[in-house]
């Protein structure tokens, strides 16, 4: 997969491998659909059918489901195997050898629970076993507003009776935002957090951010920051010591990421995001790079305008000095999660991309070629109808799954008839 990250796509070639992706898309898996999602482990067929309708076989899936989680938002795993998972109204859960506990860890903070908000990602440092440092983003309620937040990186101490201690906030995000926001994050190879804000994709009252802000050097809504662990900002980001911009700024033009994690080969950062008619995408985070939001995109607004008519890019999605996604989506199916699988599991789904979709409902496979270009995308899990928040590769080869519901659920997947 190392050629992947050589260079960013021509907007044409970009545009021709959505569109052939797009098409083979509508490849879904063989199998009966799901009217809920059960309480005991179920098999799924992930074969698909080519366009011609021949079935193309694919492995079985045992989905061993963890209920009981209210809007699962995003897990981390323990040395130990068990998970942390954070939940979007404010609660952070554990789940060991397949059983939820009933309590939840003890010492968060008071969370802003609306509009898509609250808490959201989770990570351990990457010198846990010594420090015992869990990190965490949410939305902290703004007291002069009835529903304004700021988004937040903040850490505590992890104790064995599951009580997070010397809980704080490390970096707050300036402005206020009142429209759906998201925030996601990722411990890089260079020991840097690298911190993913969204930005809501409608205008908002004065004196909250709006979707213009991703373009404006002195907020950190719409951005990729880089942070120290401590929440400063590293001296050698790219935009230190320059007027009017924000010193923690790696990458601006960011709409509403929904994942962001590390290439397991080449260490680059790679994100996700959601567009909103069409456009969804995925990008390779580069160093001072603009990403174009709002100005640009592949997708419409909801008002069926095309996102960035008040720029002056508004006839085309690319532009000259506006960077363009490694791949993007047109139908939107509400990217969330995303993960590189490197496992031993599932020997055909190894070097592919999975990641979930909230408004598609599924899990979506995409198959690289040789040289690391995106020639399909398979959707799985579509009988299950849920909407799919998280995904990752946990140690043991196998891919969790979180299903975005007020009834939602942890979702194991693992090769049929093994048992594990």
């Amino acid at each position: 997969m190392r050629s992947l990250l050589q260079r960013s796509l021509s907007p044409p070639v970009a545009l021709v491998l959505a569109i052939a992706a797009a098409s083979l898309n509508a490849q879904q898996t063989v199998g009966p659909s799901l009217r809920a999602l059960p309480d005991s482990p179920v098999t799924v067929d992930t074969s698909r059918r080519d366009p011609s309708g021949a079935k193309i076989a694919g492995p079985q899936v045992r989905i061993v489901p963890t209920k009981g989680l209210t809007r699962p938002y995003a897990l981390t795993f323990l040395p130990d195997g068990a998970m942390l998972i954070t939940e979007r109204p404010g609660r952070l859960r554990i789940v060991r050898d397949g059983l939820l506990d009933p309590q939840p860890i003890k010492g968060l903070p008071e969370v802003f629970d609306r509009q898509f908000k609250g808490l959201n990602d989770i990570a351990l440092h990457p010198q846990f076993a010594q420090n015992r440092w869990v990190y965490f983003t949410y939305y902290k309620p703004r007291p002069e507003t009835r529903d304004g937040a700021a988004a937040v990186l903040a850490r505590g101490r992890l104790g064995n009776d599951h009580t997070l201690t010397d809980v704080r906030d490390l970096f707050v995000a300036n402005g206020m935002v009142g429209g759906a926001s998201a925030s996601r994050f990722v411990f890089g190879r260079d020991g840097k957090i690298y911190l993913a804000i969204g930005i809501p994709s409608v205008n908002a009252r004065a004196g909250y951010v709006t979707a213009t802000d991703a373009q404006r050097p002195d907020s950190h809504y719409g951005k990729i920051l880089r942070l120290n662990d401590d929440g400063t900002a590293p001296a050698d980001n790219p935009f230190v010591g320059m007027p009017n911009y924000k010193p923690e700024i790696f990458a601006l033009g960011i709409r509403n990421a929904m994942a962001i994690v590390v290439h397991p080969e080449t260490g680059e950062i790679w994100e996700n995001e959601n567009g909103p008619q069409g456009g969804d995408e995925i990008n390779i985070i580069r160093r001072g790079l603009n990403y174009g939001w709002p100005v640009i995109s592949y997708g419409r607004a909801y008002s069926g305008e095309l996102t960035g008519s008040s720029g002056p890019s508004s006839d085309r999605p690319f532009a000259e000095g506006l960077a363009q996604p490694w791949l993007f989506w047109a139908p939107a199916i509400g990217l969330s999660g995303m993960t590189f699988y490197t496992g031993d599991r599932f020997p055909e789904w190894k070097g592919s991309i999975f990641v979930g979709a909230l408004v598609g409902e599924q899990l979506q496979r995409i198959v690289l070629s040789p040289g690391g270009l995106p020639i399909r995308r398979d959707s799985l899990l579509t009988e299950l109808k849920q909407r799919i928040r998280e995904v990752r590769q946990g140690p043991d080869g196998l891919l969790y799954v979180l299903t975005d519901e007020e009834a939602g659920a942890l979702l194991r997947l693992e090769p049929a008839g093994t048992g594990q």
